[in-house]
């Protein structure tokens, strides 16, 4: 994730990084100049056609056209914002249940037991798994305090995620066994875990339902066929400037679209994904410094 001071206009102006829509579409921004050239000279220069030859009311089409994109565009990018908020909503009360769950033990625990070691790796342990199971990765050095067999179960192709929380609760009801915490504590420790697979749930259903495929068909369809027809409309009372405003027409247009392709997934390594791995590593911190 990129952080920024939303202040500073002049450096966003100038500003270009590895996310940037400009060096995506560059290709395609090419290919429209040159068709766009072609449908100019083509009409100007080679059939010579002036304005009375030309269909009537095509630019007042266009601009109806225009409206209803950029009402399908708005649509588009809340969407994909709302799937971005909520993802950072998850994590968000991913890191208030660790810290909840780790200051419950904190207290819960006699002074120097040793299954606070146990907990202070493994809540951080859930986090680091999370973050590499969305993103359909596996790193092992990332886990703290496994043993060999967990390792090797892990790399079996198993729900890491689900593997470490149920270790979580085997110790939990094995203090409860040794009467180390109450009934009633366990019931409290329950609460926590219960909202570790609620997240995790939550979080790999925005992952695995992506927009509907006919409606960003659609979407793509109707931006390229509008920007194609634009030189036919606006040749006659621009001349070859039309070249540069299909160009900027179809920059602004098709960056909301590939704005929207990015975070609608936001648990990725793209430059405007969810920071997943900081908010792992300030898990660790802060169970660390708790238990």
């Amino acid at each position: 994730m990129i952080n920024y001071n939303p202040r500073e206009w002049f450096t966003f102006i100038f500003r270009i990084h590895k996310a940037d829509t400009v060096k995506k579409l560059f290709p395609m921004f090419c290919a429209i100049a040159i068709y766009s050239a072609a449908i100019a000279w083509l009409e100007l220069e080679v059939f010579k056609l002036s304005e009375k030859d030309h269909i009537k009311n095509i630019t007042s089409m266009h601009g109806l056209l225009g409206f209803v994109i950029s009402l399908l565009l708005v649509f588009r990018t809340n969407t994909a914002y709302d799937r971005w908020w909520e993802g950072r909503r998850q994590w968000g009360a991913l890191v208030n249940n660790s810290r909840n769950l780790a200051m419950k033990i904190q207290a819960m625990l006699p002074a120097g037991h040793p299954a606070a070691a146990f907990f202070r790796t493994m809540i951080p342990n859930y986090a680091y798994a999370l973050k590499d199971h969305l993103r359909g990765e596996h790193h092992p050095s990332k886990l703290e305090g496994m043993s060999a067999e967990d390792l090797e179960k892990m790399g079996t192709g198993i729900h890491i995620p689900n593997y470490i929380a149920t270790l979580i609760l085997k110790k939990a009801n094995e203090l409860y066994r040794q009467q180390v915490i109450s009934g009633e504590q366990l019931i409290t420790l329950n609460t926590q875990l219960e909202a570790f697979a609620d997240i995790c749930g939550a979080c790999e259903r925005i992952k695995n339902t992506p927009i509907p495929f006919s409606y960003s068909v659609f979407l793509k369809k109707f931006i390229f066929f509008y920007v194609m027809t634009l030189p036919m409309g606006y040749v006659f009372g621009l001349g070859y400037l039309v070249i540069p405003m299909v160009v900027f027409i179809f920059y602004v247009l098709a960056s909301l679209e590939l704005i929207a392709e990015e975070i609608e997934d936001p648990f990725g390594k793209d430059a405007n994904d969810l920071p997943t791995e900081m908010i792992s590593a300030n898990i660790r911190k802060h169970v660390q410094e708790i238990l």
